[in-house]
């Protein structure tokens, strides 16, 4: 009697129909999973840096050669525009180029022991088979962000891509096998059950580290587990940032950059401007010149070359932004420009919300979507108060005319990420993550391997 692979199907955000089927990972296929990564990971760890570095490196080679598809891909199960999603791939081969780079850049030490009479050696070694979870807003960079520097570690790893983007995950497996990547050292698990898959992952001995990227209420559950086996964590959970402009700050600099950190992906990042703090000097001409850019924005499908955001991941999500947006309406604020958007698809236009209330309960959620709430300032003291009162400090922006008083201003925001005239933060050469709620430990630069491996000394008598 043959058994049915059980499987689940991907959808286009922007139409609602089936892209793909794709096969449904259960605990039985996540053991068995962890048990390739264990097998493989003696050899991987020993394989010499330099070759390690090598294979990563074609690793970025390949991506950036398969752009055009792997942006298809991100553009039909994500919803992503086109300049969005080539600029995702782009972003997501870095990563491999990287730390294609650090690899090959050990850290340690050698010194004598203080009391004499011996030496301390530091070098530091994989922590084994790394279990990796990733979300659907970036389903390639989000993937290449823990594989590559998994892997220049000399670790194996187990991932669960998100279950809406499961296609472009996949795709990249495959380009790493076509790199070179050894069998067993790469194990995707796509899977309509992550609780029963990663849940299996965190209760297995032989899974030594846990990455996940996502929401914070998932990451708190993850820890609580994580904590049974004193397990390595890295958590980049949620974010609430905030875009700060000052008087006399750059308006044409900062309305380029409020468009890119709102809009870019439609709103649908950690990372993405979510409120909006402008002094009251200039709130009026900002809100009028950044709501006539917002309302020329074309909102529509990846099949439309013009679409600069795209539709929302799911109807649910669509509908969570539209009460979001009618709860601040009734605390006060109002709609004062919008994009226009398609009826059909999970579209929401994108929307600007002035004279909000510095109360107002929008503010204290990750809106996730192409919404941006104006509220206005007088008082530096009293504006810092409303920017650090949440829970979490993933990323912040600030403009401002002179670069000293920005420096000021961002040295006493709670984040991880300040962009400082600029409206991006993220690039692989520097340390990505959030402070207090917002996460535990950094992806990119020289902390990103670090988050891979254990140190570990040898103290060796010379009497």
């Amino acid at each position: 009697m043959s058994i049915k692979t059980r499987t689940f199907n991907v959808l286009n955000p922007a139409t609602g129909e089936q892209i793909a089927e794709v096969a449904d990972g259960t605990a039985e296929d996540a053991t068995r999973a962890v048990t390739t990564a264990a097998e493989a990971l003696r050899a991987w760890a020993a394989t010499p840096p330099r070759a390690r570095a090598e294979v990563l490196r074609r690793c970025y080679e390949l991506v950036v050669a398969d752009t055009d598809r792997l942006a298809g891909l991100i553009c039909a199960e994500n919803g992503k525009s086109v300049a969005d999603a080539r600029a995702e791939v782009g972003y997501a081969a870095e990563f491999f180029r990287w730390f294609s780079e650090e690899a090959v850049r050990p850290e340690g030490s050698y010194g004598e022991a203080p009391a004499g009479g011996a030496r301390t050696i530091v070098t530091h070694r994989p922590v084994g088979v790394a279990a990796l979870v990733t979300p659907w807003n970036f389903p390639a960079a989000m993937a290449t962000r823990k594989i590559a520097p998994a892997l220049a570690a000399g670790c194996t790893v187990v991932l669960k891509p998100a279950a809406e983007t499961p296609l472009t995950a996949l795709a990249v497996a495959r380009l790493l096998t076509e790199a070179g990547v050894p069998d067993g050292v790469v194990n995707l698990v796509p899977t309509t059950d992550p609780q029963g898959v990663v849940s299996t992952w965190l209760a297995d001995a032989r899974v030594r580290k846990v990455s996940f990227t996502g929401s914070t209420g998932v990451g708190r559950a993850l820890l609580r587990q994580a904590a049974d086996r004193v397990l390595n964590t890295s958590m980049e959970l949620g974010g609430n940032a905030p875009f700060v402009v000052t008087a006399d700050a750059d308006l044409d600099a900062a309305l380029e950059g409020a468009m890119i950190a709102k809009f870019r992906g439609g709103g649908q990042a950690c990372t993405a401007a979510n409120r909006f703090y402008v002094h009251s000097d200039v709130v009026a001409e900002f809100t009028d010149r950044f709501g006539a850019a917002v309302e020329s924005l074309r909102v529509g499908p990846a099949t439309d070359l013009d679409s600069q955001v795209g539709p929302m991941i799911s109807e649910r999500a669509r509908d969570g932004i539209r009460t979001m947006v009618e709860a601040a309406v009734a605390d006060g604020a109002r709609v004062s420009h919008r994009s226009a958007a398609p009826a059909n698809g999970w579209f929401y236009p994108a929307t600007v919300l002035a004279d909000v209330p510095a109360d107002a309960r929008i503010l204290g959620e990750e809106i996730f979507g192409p919404v941006a709430p104006i509220v206005a300032w007088d008082d530096e003291e009293k504006l810092l108060e409303l920017v650090n009162d949440t829970e979490l400090g993933l990323a912040a922006y600030v403009y401002a005319g002179r670069l000293q008083d920005a420096l000021r201003l961002a040295e006493r925001i709670e984040a991880g990420m300040v962009g400082i005239n600029r409206g991006i933060v993220s690039d692989p050469a520097a340390p990505f993550g959030g402070v207090k709620q917002s996460g535990i430990g950094r992806e990119g630069a020289r902390e990103g391997i670090r988050e891979f491996q254990e140190p570990q000394y040898f103290s060796v008598d010379l009497t």
